[in-house]
């Protein structure tokens, strides 16, 4: 079950900022179901079609991930626009880190290798815009991110009715604050 926990748009200094996540199970059917989300706030946003096909192969491989490695617990999917960046992160309360790649394998990646290129790839698709990959780690799971440069997204295409009643803070935050 994929559920909606809210909408987050609001103007910012100097643009606009857009915020939208969900929170479901890693399971196999969630894949299509995010991707089909995250393709909607995009074309909502107006963002370029190629930084559109980077964000969606990146978290097609992302929720795969999740599904395949994790497990267990629940999966949160994040997508933001802001500060002339766009930001993906899906984190999961999994124990297994994702080995991300190292610059040397971009240079002599492995050719009887069966897995482990879905991170290169995200990889080389965001630094060739500009972006990066990265991990987070805390006390509550990881969080692999994402982070492009953006095009200037219009204020237009935030719609008003878009802004939540009380949007849920984000992963592991709320535990934070106890």
């Amino acid at each position: 079950m994929l559920t909606t926990n809210g909408t987050l748009a609001a103007p910012a200094l100097g643009g606009s900022r857009n915020f939208t996540h969900w929170v479901t199970d890693p399971v196999a059917e969630t894949v299509p179901q995010v991707r089909a989300r995250v393709r909607a706030a995009l074309e909502g946003w107006r963002v370029s079609a190629e930084e559109a096909d980077v964000l969606l192969l990146a978290v097609s491989e992302l929720v795969a991930n999740v599904v395949r490695h994790a497990g267990a617990g629940r999966m949160r999917v994040a997508l933001a626009s802001g500060g002339g960046w766009l930001r993906l992160e899906v984190a999961d309360q999994g124990a297994a880190l994702p080995r991300l790649p190292e610059p040397s394998a971009v240079a002599d990646p492995d050719p009887d290798s069966e897995c482990g290129r879905g991170l290169l790839l995200v990889q080389l698709l965001a630094a060739g815009l500009g972006g990066e990959l990265a991990l987070a780690v805390d006390r509550f799971g990881k969080a692999v991110r994402v982070r492009i440069p953006a095009s200037r997204i219009p204020a237009s295409s935030i719609p008003a009715s878009s802004i939540p009643p009380s949007p849920v803070p984000p992963h592991g935050a709320a535990a934070e604050a106890r």
